[in-house]
């Protein structure tokens, strides 16, 4: 029995805790009965708000839908962005290639400075020192006048002296002759001793030679008037120009071409500096561009849009550019086969020439150095043909001289073609000259021997030419006075 009313209280122990978990198991149902209503309240609400049952799913249906659209228009953007990238990629050869073309440019811009800036230093200097040799030489010939002139009156002097000694040797022999042999007879050479006469005779001798070999120098000079008289045909023969004053204009002009070809392709670098800067701007932006995918599709088709309009004016740039460079090259072209024309029908294509500048003919390294030997032959030219003018106005410029014997000075008479010579500078001369002897007037023609390999400008042209036909119309003149 005891144990039957033991299992008894041990399982009215347990009914009673069973008992307390289902109180508290009904308070939990209470608990989630109270939250399951406000979850279907919230519910409601919520499906009343988005508009029903299906509003979730037609929303998630649209959504699909913009984004395939999206992905679409996005498939598009990036072939278009693919083909501006492949035209990019055309455009930066091109531009590549610009570039190597400016660097050759620049690289023979740098070496035509420094050679421009060494002839003008070279030029300076020698204008400076032409200047004071000038200035020397017009001191020196007129010593050589003031000598001729003293000349010329001891000879005047002499010749007197010498008539009258004759015409006292006359009377001195009639003397002897009426006097007869009772009166001593005086020495037939009158009252001149034997020194004297020596003397008196020495003088003769030297007169005479120096007559003679003014009489050989205006020979030499006649021979080379008429040997520049043949050059100059020949050249009118060759390059069919007859007028000095055509054939001058027309090496000018070229001169003047060559220069505005140099200007021309310093401004193309110029454009090629822009296009350069303009093209790193469009690099810029196109880096830009790629960093902002997450853009909306208007941004995008705007971007796209200015790409395509900057890629547009590039190449509308870059085709205009091309078209210039090519004219330039056909410009260069035809400036190099000009000069080889010119150079060839002045017969200047000799060996010695081809050993100089080598047998590739007229290039764009060396078309500087045949114009420079072109304009040495117009100088010669030139030269020629005031020559040929003193030479045919030879007897009116020898009637020219003044009436003490003297020759006259280049303003006085001589023809001018193209103007004066330079000035003497300002300063103190520091370049000595030897006055030269009389009769040496061949020495004096070696000033204007010397020739420059430079390209003269046109008033260094006038001023050179000047000079060689005053030094030959001063020989001219001063042996038509010898003669007279």
């Amino acid at each position: 029995m005891a144990q039957i009313q033991t299992k008894i209280a041990d399982m009215q122990d347990q009914a009673d805790q069973f008992t307390k978990k289902i109180e508290v198991e009904k308070r939990l149902l209470e608990e989630i009965d109270k939250q399951l209503k406000v979850g279907k309240a919230r519910l409601e609400d919520k499906r009343q708000f988005v508009g029903g049952v299906n509003a979730s799913k037609e929303s998630t249906k649209q959504t699909m839908k913009q984004i395939r659209i999206l992905e679409n228009r996005l498939d598009k953007a990036l072939v278009k962005f693919n083909e501006s990238l492949s035209f990019n990629k055309t455009l930066r050869d091109e531009i590549d290639n610009l570039r190597r073309e400016r660097v050759v440019f620049d690289n023979i811009y740098k070496k035509l400075g420094k050679e421009l800036q060494e002839k003008k230093a070279s030029m300076a200097e020698k204008v400076e020192l032409s200047n004071l040799a000038y200035e020397a030489r017009d001191q020196a010939l007129a010593e050589t006048t003031a000598l001729r002139t003293l000349m010329d009156k001891e000879q005047s002097a002499f010749e007197d002296e010498w008539s009258e000694l004759g015409r006292q040797l006359e009377t001195d022999k009639k003397s002897i002759k009426d006097i007869g042999r009772g009166t001593p007879a005086k020495d037939a050479r009158g009252d001149l001793s034997k020194d004297d006469e020596d003397k008196l005779r020495k003088k003769l001798v030297k007169g005479s030679w120096g007559l003679a070999k003014d009489k050989v120098s205006k020979a030499v000079v006649l021979e080379r008037v008429q040997s520049y008289e043949e050059a100059f045909n020949r050249i009118q023969a060759s390059t069919g120009i007859a007028d000095i004053d055509e054939l001058v204009t027309s090496f000018i002009e070229a001169e003047d071409k060559n220069f505005s070809l140099y200007n021309y392709v310093n401004e193309m670098n110029n454009e090629v500096e822009k296009l350069e800067e303009q093209n790193a701007e469009l690099r810029v932006e196109i880096e830009k561009y790629k960093g902002q995918g997450g853009n909306t599709e208007n941004q995008r088709k705007k971007l796209l849009k200015d790409l395509e309009d900057k890629l547009a004016k590039t190449e509308a740039k870059a085709a205009q550019y091309e078209e210039k460079a090519l004219k330039a090259t056909k410009t260069v072209e035809s400036l190099i086969s000009g000069i080889q024309n010119i150079f060839n029908r002045l017969g200047l294509n000799q060996s010695s020439v081809v050993d100089m500048l080598g047998d590739d003919g007229v290039t764009e390294n060396n078309m500087m150095k045949y114009l420079g030997l072109i304009e040495q032959h117009t100088n010669e030219l030139l030269s020629v043909y005031m020559t040929r003018q003193l030479a045919a106005t030879g007897a009116a410029t020898g009637s020219a001289q003044d009436p003490g014997g003297a020759p006259p000075t280049p303003s006085m008479g001589m023809p001018s073609l193209l103007g004066t010579g330079p000035a003497a500078p300002a300063g103190p001369a520091s370049l000595l000259v030897q006055p030269p002897m009389i009769g040496d007037e061949d020495d004096a023609e070696d000033v204007s021997d010397e020739e420059d390999e430079r390209p003269l400008s046109r008033d260094e042209l006038k001023a050179k030419t000047i000079r060689g036909v005053s030094m030959k119309n001063i020989l001219v003149r001063g042996g038509n006075m010898l003669l007279i």
